[in-house]
């Protein structure tokens, strides 16, 4: 079985390597997706995988790396869309600053 979770972190989580620790937990874990710069600070994140390895990444999310001083971190539950590999994304452009929850 397949889940899907849509994060979306504020607080101290650019510039103290989020989106590569991400990257590399979600590796290690079998967990596809990827992860992205929010023009207004934040991070937003999708991660696919078995609910057990998903959720643990969802926890991850809510601490962040060492440098990282997450304040607030929600999920949404959405349809697996069949995503292979785990990518960190471009930052996204001014305006487009979804929000998950």
């Amino acid at each position: 079985m397949t889940v899907r979770q849509h994060v979306h972190v504020s607080g101290r989580v650019q510039g103290v390597f989020y989106r590569d620790t991400c990257r590399r937990f979600a590796e290690e874990r079998g967990v596809a997706g990827w992860v992205r710069n929010l023009h207004n600070g934040d991070v937003e994140a999708v991660f696919e995988g078995r609910p057990d390895d998903v959720a643990e990444m969802a926890g991850w999310a809510a601490q962040g790396p060492p440098a990282a001083l997450v304040i607030h971190c929600t999920g949404v539950a959405e349809e697996p869309e069949g995503l292979s590999g785990f990518r960190v994304l471009p930052d996204a452009p001014p305006g487009d600053d979804a929000r998950a929850g």
